[in-house]
């Protein structure tokens, strides 16, 4: 449901409905976050970054459907926050003071526990042009014209990357099992 009367609400200034707003929709964008890959640390400042991006534009939200857009914002967001990161990478490169690579951080404990652990390694290796039907398609439900809308492509062009997608997803879990066989047999 797109809660029509709450956004309506919120456009005209009410607080408590944006915020009504927010506790509504924040798990979907903190799992959309997460499933693109961001680090479980960073998930509450792109929630907290895509909510203060909607409350600036809410006046100008004039689109059918509220969770494409929230989607879009959120993968926006996201990338911003990717670029950042690498960004602050490079820099810690050049000085010399890279993190080593044997320490096992609290995000990677949690990733490591959980059932769907080689199902998100095998997504995250993906190309992000498969990798983010995938995760629209699959764990957020979304149709193929809803997709191209959050990814500002045309719709065959979604058809094919998720066809593609799920071709490429296959194989990195077919070969992840037989690692995992490898490893503990």
């Amino acid at each position: 449901m797109e809660n029509e009367h709450l956004i309506e609400r919120a456009k005209k200034g009410d607080l408590q409905a944006y915020s009504h707003l927010i506790t509504y929709y924040s798990p979907i964008v903190e799992r959309f976050a997460y499933q693109m890959g961001n680090s479980i640390a960073d998930i509450p400042d792109i929630t907290q970054e895509v909510f203060i991006r909607v409350y600036r534009f809410l006046d100008g939200f004039s689109y059918a459907k509220f969770t494409t857009w929230l989607y879009k914002i959120t993968l926006n967001v996201s990338r911003d926050f990717k670029r950042k990161e690498n960004q602050h990478n490079n820099r810690v490169k050049k000085i010399g003071n890279e993190p080593s690579e044997n320490v096992i951080t609290p995000q990677e404990r949690i990733l490591r526990e959980e059932e769907d652990r080689m199902l998100h390694e095998c997504i995250q290796k993906m190309d992000g042009k498969y990798q983010l039907p995938i995760i629209l398609y699959y764990f957020h439900e979304k149709k193929y014209e809803e997709m191209a809308e959050i990814l500002s492509i045309n719709l065959s062009t979604v058809k094919t990357r998720l066809l593609r997608g799920k071709n490429l997803l296959k194989k990195e879990l077919e070969e992840a099992e037989k690692r995992e066989g490898r490893l503990n047999g």
